[in-house]
């Protein structure tokens, strides 16, 4: 990723100047380091939210004034305690970390944050935080997202059961690390996850009616679904969607005033 996207790379002129443009805005990808069963690497979130970041920025016409912050590699991950190399920060932490930091690009004169997490199990987490921040900045406009929300098309790539209890280092995530990075995949495929049995009628994992669920309540190998049909082009697939999902997001939001009244100014020459 070229360095005009990256704030860590630019000179302060070069960020004040852009942070004072209409509807400027920095997005913070969030990973985790965590257990991804015994095939995928601890970083696994982490190297998704940039990889799909990057490419999202790099397709977005290059006036736009979007920023991104280094990742933010370390996140809330109690419920993967008790595998090794999991690390996991107090909620009160990542809740003061967002709002110190969203404090400062407030005061830099951004107008707007945005939280690209990887991680599920942080989404309530970050969007408490965000609320925090809100109400402490009210100028700065926070929106906490989940790089598997919003992109159009992911839940048709995958199969059933896998779509409703592939929960964590099966099928897709499998898959998409055998596209970004095949490198870092272990040659198991676990099947795994379901120790628990069936969910009575109306409760579930996650939905509606969700369960608390810690890693070692479901699975002995960390995994929480079925690797065995993940492959390189399934991960391209769902790459390409994330990827300009994402991208149309961003161009959208970055158009507009939401979710103010002010009127936008006219479009850069060539947008889209």
């Amino acid at each position: 990723m070229e360095s005009r996207r990256h704030l860590q790379q630019l000179a302060w002129p070069q960020v004040e100047q852009l942070a004072a443009r209409w509807g400027s805005t920095v997005v913070w990808p969030w990973g985790a380091v965590e257990q991804h069963g015994p095939h995928l690497p601890l970083g696994t979130d982490g190297l998704f939210a940039e990889r799909v970041l990057d490419a999202a920025l790099a397709a977005l016409d290059a006036d736009l004034p979007i920023l991104r912050l280094p990742l933010q590699s370390i996140g809330f991950s109690p419920e993967h305690r008790g595998f090794c190399g999991t690390l996991s920060l107090p909620p009160g932490l990542v809740i003061d970390h967002v709002v110190a930091v969203g404090r400062e690009l407030a005061a830099t004169g951004f107008r707007r944050l945005v939280l690209f997490n990887a991680h599920g199990g942080q989404i309530a987490l970050l969007q408490t935080a965000a609320r925090q921040l809100r109400a402490e900045c009210p100028e700065l406009v926070v929106l906490p997202c989940f790089l598997w929300s919003g992109p159009e098309g992911i839940a048709e790539l995958i199969p059933e059961p896998e779509r409703s209890v592939g929960l964590h280092a099966g099928l897709v995530e499998t898959s998409l690390m055998l596209h970004l990075a095949p490198e870092l995949v272990g040659e198991e495929r676990p099947c795994d996850g379901r120790k628990a049995g069936p969910s009575p009628a109306g409760w579930s994992l996650e939905g509606a009616a969700p369960l608390a669920w810690l890693t070692q309540d479901l699975s002995d190998s960390g995994v929480i679904g079925d690797a065995r049909g993940a492959s390189a082009a399934l991960g391209g697939q769902l790459f390409e969607r994330l990827v300009e999902g994402w991208r149309q997001r961003f161009d959208v939001l970055l158009r507009s005033a939401w979710p103010t009244t002010e009127t936008p100014p006219p479009s850069p020459t060539g947008a889209r």
